[in-house]
Parts: structure tokens; sequence; C-alpha cells
């Protein structure tokens, strides 16, 4: 498995806190943690920026992307509204958890909860082309449904 160096700043909003890890050796995404001062509230249907209190320098190349807990979507209906979230490899800022209660009960967010993962990947740039038409598939133009159910 490829490793690369991530350098990882913890804001003063999570001096305390465990920073980002993987909770096994086969795991692809590292627990993200909320740097919340006091229980947030999620009520069903509500989208709240969760702090996290981490900045992160990602080499070029690369992209850190954020992605619910499985456990919390299928236990609480909790999810993350822009999935996956994308951290570029030139942002510097706080990174910030944009949650959802897609549950039937309102949702308590504590300090240190996990609430997501980090999981970091390769990025290539694409050279656009224009051009007046494209080659020809047995798909073609078929969309939304097109191949069935079965």
């Amino acid at each position: 498995m490829e490793k690369i160096n991530i350098k990882i700043m913890q804001l003063d909003n999570s001096q305390d806190m465990i920073l980002p890890q993987y909770e096994s050796d086969g795991s692809s995404g590292m627990d993200i943690r909320a740097a919340v001062s006091e229980p947030i509230i999620l009520q069903p249907g509500e989208i709240k920026l969760i702090p996290t209190g981490l900045a992160i320098s990602i080499p070029t190349g690369f992209e850190a992307q954020i992605r619910p807990r499985s456990g919390l979507a299928l236990k609480h209906g909790i999810g993350i509204v822009n999935s996956p979230g994308t951290i570029d490899s030139d942002y510097r800022g706080e990174i910030g958890i944009i949650m959802i209660n897609w549950g039937l009960e309102a949702f308590s967010i504590n300090r240190g909860d996990r609430i997501a993962q980090m999981v970091i990947t390769r990025v290539c740039h694409a050279k656009i082309i224009p051009v007046a038409d494209l080659d020809s598939t047995k798909r073609g133009k078929g969309g939304f449904g097109h191949s069935g159910m079965n």
C-alpha cells in the first residue's frame, strides 16, 4: 500500500483531541472527529457545518475526500450533504463537515465524536479537447435507467 506524508495542524479548538487515524490495517479512511465546544443537536432535515479543528497540507496530485461513516448513516440517518467532500491540495483552512440528519429523530454531535472519514486519493487534470463528434458506443445517448433493472 502506497504511503504519502500529509502535514496536519491542530487548531486552537482541537489541541486536546485525537488526530485522524486509521482504525484498522485495512481501513481506507481515517476517522475525523467533531471539535465542538458543546453538543450540537442536529434536528431531522437540518444541515450544519461541524468544525474539526484541523487544517492539512496535501501534496499536489492528491486530494482528501470526506465521506460519511456508514454506522451513523445506518443507525441514525446521518450523512454528509456534499458527499464526498473534496479538500484540494492548495486549501489550508479548517476542515468543516457539512452534516445532515436524514433520520426521524434529533441527533447529538459531541466533542470527539467520529463524524466522518477522510480518504487520500490521487487526482489528475484533464486536457479538454473540443470536437464536433464523439466516438460511438453501444449505449449511445441512453440515459437514466437505460440499461434496465436486471
